[in-house]
């Protein structure tokens, strides 16, 4: 799904904001000013630039994302879930225990999460090697 209308990339963008700010509220934690800073970026990535599919979330064919800045994690979950990897109701569970958005990008726990990230600029290096440093 390549979008190329800016309107409707704006639109997107927008509702991701939106997922950010309700996300972090209900978590009554996370950062929402870098995470909003992000947003348009992901954006565009997510829906206009990247090869990926919401259905085939592991293909070989995939581009990868390497979030290094871990911590606007929540700018990511919001466009995951407004690209299909999950469902939107689990923006409203950031940071449960029982959830699968924890305050930095986790691989094994959420869909189209390419890489577990944390510290700034620990995962540069492993992206450099195609992702396989865990």
């Amino acid at each position: 799904m390549k979008i190329t209308d800016v309107n409707e990339l704006k639109e997107i963008a927008r509702r991701v904001r939106v997922g950010i700010i309700e996300s972090t509220y209900n978590a009554k934690s996370g950062h929402p000013g870098g995470s909003l800073s992000v947003a348009d970026i992901l954006t565009v990535l997510y829906f206009n630039i990247m090869n990926i599919d919401s259905k085939n979330p592991t293909a070989k064919s995939r581009d990868r994302l390497v979030l290094s800045k871990g911590h606007v994690a929540p700018a990511l979950y919001s466009v995951l879930a407004e690209r299909g990897f999950f469902d939107k109701s689990e923006l409203k569970k950031l940071r449960h225990l029982d959830g699968i958005l924890q305050g930095h990008p986790d691989m094994n726990k959420t869909p189209g999460i390419d890489m577990s990230t944390g510290s700034l600029r620990t995962r540069i290096i492993c992206s450099k090697w195609n992702g396989n440093c865990f």
